[in-house]
């Protein structure tokens, strides 16, 4: 049962009334500037407790407070991109009291999510799908001959994906026009600072405002549309708009362009958007806020603000000096640095996430070498591989949960044309709190299966950076897939040296069972192995195996034990099976990884122990195979 902090309503007089949008919508209109900063206040106060995405949030909180106060909701849809921005949206459809437990098991989710809330219109965690979810909403609710009302929110910084543009292509274009509102937030930010064309694009017309003002005082003066003054003047709308604001892009494309006007102006958002209510076809409304909004200091660290752990509202995030150990990202971005220095020709790749995949010092010491694509995995992925067919190294810097997005140019662009390009798949395996959507439990089973790939996986720190100079090493395609926070504490050496291709790693010498542990798993099998006096080998290549120990193990040992913290289907247990079976071995054979479902949003440490791949879930588990696995004594390890 989740747990409750039930609201003070002596502090939040107004908010603690507000137990759905239907009682948000009993207010007078005048009382949303109240209710706005009521809301601010308390989402200052909720994160500072429980922690989670925290500027996104402040910047919509006028938005949110209009949309919900105009549409029915939730009757009409309301969909949000990403979700970052969500928690105000929470707080006002029932999870006021809740909103703590966000990110943590049996807690709120930290994304929209369908089956918490019937407020909760699409499950998102990826960017820039609101606007096809939306679309695709519309458009049966047209076939179903209803009236309800569809807005999709979408930040500026997940208009830098191609998906937006399809979209936007498809609902400007078809015929009879579909109903639906796109509002799209711009704070010229992403997580990071946006980056790219539409951006420069979007800075001009934020700029802009006067000419709104004046275009807007225009339409009063001139009164009656259909005058032959106001004809000549519309005729000439274009001109303005092409010249000083670039709406025309979206105008052309079929949508009915409105704004910039102010997001933290909650009155006039509601006067505006009960105009935009009453249109038919697509709309779009462009509303400028500021990500942070009214937290001083969220506002000028925007980027150290996006997403936070518990913190003082008064004092602020405060970094911790203790010292600690590196992250697997951290030894990544340093990785990347001196194999920089070493070889002019690396290039490196991030789709928009340059702090989360540890890319800051690089873009600082090589910047004409570091390439920021903006939300855009497909386009990162075929940029590597032109680069690759010039003769440079390119790195792809990338989120597992992300590389799915660019799968078909893995395969098509980089693998069937053996191109040389390096993928660092940071967040493999179980990630933890940000739910199914960010999680990377399917990687080593998309990645195995696609020939001409070398896919590695790290059990600590220092073989971290060896397999990644391993990788950029290989003549071909080649990944190294390594988890979310740090690794067992291994000391690193600074060296670029490389590993053996499709060589395991024998860690201690036991009898009757071997375990064959790949990646993070690896010091958890270690402790089980040891209790039991079995056979433990880091396996450190998904593909290609090491046959030949594969082979004298299955000949040594009674059974074999496979142990990835990627799902069974099809992943690296799934390779042993199939070399033995291609060599004629019958023997028993236990799989052990993640569940055949999505995992719910929970820390690390407690997902592995549902899966059973913490060393007591796996000692369970070799003892309900082979029973007698419990009464052996245990053996000392043999390198």
């Amino acid at each position: 049962m989740t747990e409750t902090f039930p609201i003070d309503a002596a502090r939040y007089p107004r908010l603690a009334r507000i137990d759905s949008p239907s009682d948000l919508r009993q207010l007078p209109i005048e009382e949303l500037p109240a209710v706005a900063e009521e809301l601010r206040t308390y989402l200052i106060e909720s994160v500072g407790k429980s922690g989670g995405h925290f500027g996104a949030g402040l910047g919509v909180i006028e938005l949110t407070i209009a949309l919900h106060y105009l549409y029915d909701t939730p009757e009409d849809r309301i969909v949000w991109d990403v979700g970052h921005q969500s928690y105000p949206h929470k707080i006002l459809t029932g999870r006021r009291d809740t909103i703590r437990t966000v990110k943590q098991k049996d807690g709120v989710a930290p994304f929209p999510k369908r089956e918490e809330s019937a407020y909760d219109t699409f499950g998102v965690g990826h960017s820039s799908t609101s606007i096809s979810a939306a679309l695709g909403m519309a458009i049966a609710n047209a076939h179903a001959g209803n009236d309800r009302k569809v807005v999709a929110v979408i930040g500026d910084g997940a208009m830098t994906a191609g998906m937006a543009y399809e979209a936007l292509n498809h609902a400007g274009g078809m015929d009879p026009e579909p109903n639906l509102l796109v509002v799209l937030n711009d704070n010229r930010m992403s997580i990071s600072e946006n980056v790219g064309g539409m951006t420069r694009m979007l800075g001009r017309m934020t700029g802009s405002r006067a000419l709104n003002a004046l275009r807007e005082g225009g339409k009063k003066l001139l009164g009656d549309k259909n005058n032959p003054t106001a004809r000549f003047v519309r005729r000439w709308e274009e001109h303005w708009k092409g010249m000083f604001v670039p709406s025309t892009l979206f105008e052309e494309m079929g949508f009915h362009y409105t704004g910039p006007i102010d997001g933290h102006d909650v009155e006039a958002l509601v006067a505006t958007m009960r105009t935009l209510k009453t249109l038919k076809g697509p709309q779009l409304l462009h509303v400028i806020t500021t990500k942070g909004k009214g937290y001083e200091l969220a506002e000028g660290d925007q980027i150290g603000y996006h997403a936070v752990s518990p913190f003082d509202p008064e004092q602020g995030v405060v970094s911790k000096a203790a010292a600690r150990k590196p992250t697997y990202t951290d030894v990544f971005g340093d990785w990347l640095c001196d194999m920089a220095a070493a070889d002019p020709k690396l290039l490196a790749i991030t789709p928009a996430m340059r702090e989360g995949s540890g890319l800051v010092r690089f873009s600082r010491e090589y910047p004409d070498r570091y390439f920021d694509v903006a939300i855009a995995e497909q386009h990162a992925v075929t940029l590597a591989a032109g680069m690759a067919c010039e003769g440079a190294k390119p790195v792809v810097a990338i989120y597992s949960t992300f590389l799915q997005r660019g799968y078909d140019q893995l395969v098509h662009d980089v693998a069937i044309q053996d191109l040389d390009v390096l993928f660092a798949i940071d967040r493999g395996g179980v990630v933890g709190p940000d739910g199914a959507t960010h999680a990377g439990n399917l990687d080593l089973s998309f990645l195995r299966c696609v020939p001409n790939m070398v896919l590695m996986a790290p059990s600590n720190e220092n073989e971290c950076r060896q397999m990644l100079s391993t990788g950029f090493a290989i003549d071909g395609p080649a990944a190294v897939r390594y988890p979310r926070g740090s690794g067992p504490g291994v000391a690193i050496e600074p060296s670029l040296a490389t590993l053996p291709v499709g060589k395991a790693e024998i860690r201690r010498r036991g009898t009757r069972i071997a375990l064959l542990a790949f990646g993070a798993i690896v010091p958890a099998a270690e402790q089980a192995g040891a209790a039991l006096g079995l056979t433990v080998v880091n396996m450190r290549f998904v593909k290609p195996l090491d046959r030949a120990l594969l082979l004298e193990l299955a000949t040594s040992h009674e059974g074999l034990v496979t142990l990835e913290d990627n799902v069974v289907a099809g992943g690296a247990g799934s390779g042993v099976a199939e070399l033995l079976a291609a060599e004629g071995i019958a023997m028993p054979i236990l799989h052990l990884g993640l569940p055949d479902a999505f995992q719910h949003h929970a820390s690390r440490e407690q997902l592995l122990a549902e899966a059973g791949l913490d060393a007591d879930g796996i000692r369970a588990a070799l003892s309900a195979r082979w029973p007698a696995l419990a009464s052996m004594p245990s053996m000392s390890a043999v390198g």
